[in-house]
């Protein structure tokens, strides 16, 4: 999700919950992503996951954006959308870890325990380094429709 403030581009980044990422902060940030189900087209699966991460169904326009391969070997299919929402205000889904690893304890984290909004200079600053390029995309996407 993206949007403009006094006319600067400003894009929705969340942070990864769990003791794991604690303490992360530059790099540990993304873009709001999880998995495809089966059989589940790419837009709706973005559209669930944004939901689920952040608590708040989307509609709108989706601009589809090149897919990504990450570091992980995960394929991301990136989509963006204009909109604005209360960034505090996320409510995350949660899911079970094992934690410590290997401990065989099972802790409930939320997927998502914060989101921000960011100008480009911060969000390149914050997002994990092989999402980079969707910034870059996106920047360069809006600056070609002279919305920047």
């Amino acid at each position: 999700m993206y949007r403009f403030t006094n006319k600067f581009l400003e894009v929705l980044l969340v942070h990864p919950g769990g003791p794991f990422w604690k303490n992360k902060d530059a790099g540990a940030w993304s873009i709001p992503k999880g998995e495809l189900g089966p059989e589940e087209d790419p837009l709706s699966a973005a559209r669930r996951e944004f939901q689920e991460e952040i608590g708040t169904a989307i509609d709108g326009r989706f601009i589809p954006l090149q897919v990504r391969k990450l570091k992980s070997g995960k394929i991301l299919l990136p989509w963006a959308l204009q909109g604005d929402l209360d960034a505090a205000a996320i409510s995350s889904n949660t899911c079970q870890i094992e934690w410590p690893p290997r401990s065989g304890k099972m802790l409930e984290i939320p997927e998502v325990d914060q989101a921000a909004w960011m100008d480009l200079e911060k969000a390149r600053q914050k997002i994990n380094s092989s999402q980079q390029p969707i910034l870059e995309e996106l920047n360069k996407l809006l600056k070609t429709q002279k919305q920047l």
